[in-house]
């Protein structure tokens, strides 16, 4: 019993280290790209746009690829590369 409560715990401490948010580079604000032009790029690219927002340092996207899989990627706000994603299989 005392393994699972113990198991238990280490998952339940972990599972929020798995699905931290990016890392992204701090830069000042008015170096971002706007909002409204980058979310304007990404539909030109084909992704479905479901969420938009600022996270931190990061613009995260929650919507669907091209190719329709479910995906959520964190980009830099200057650069606009992605700097982590998940996508469905």
């Amino acid at each position: 019993m005392k393994t699972l409560v113990l198991t238990a715990l280490i998952a339940a401490v972990a599972a929020p280290a798995a699905f931290a948010a990016a890392k992204c580079e701090q830069h000042p604000k008015e170096q971002w790209i706007k909002q409204a032009d980058f979310k304007q790029k990404l539909e030109k690219d084909g992704y479905q746009i479901k969420k938009f927002k600022v996270d931190g340092n990061c613009y995260e996207l929650y919507g669907k690829s091209k190719e329709g899989k479910k995906v959520e990627i964190y980009f830099d706000t200057v650069s606009g590369k992605a700097v982590k994603s998940e996508i469905e299989d």
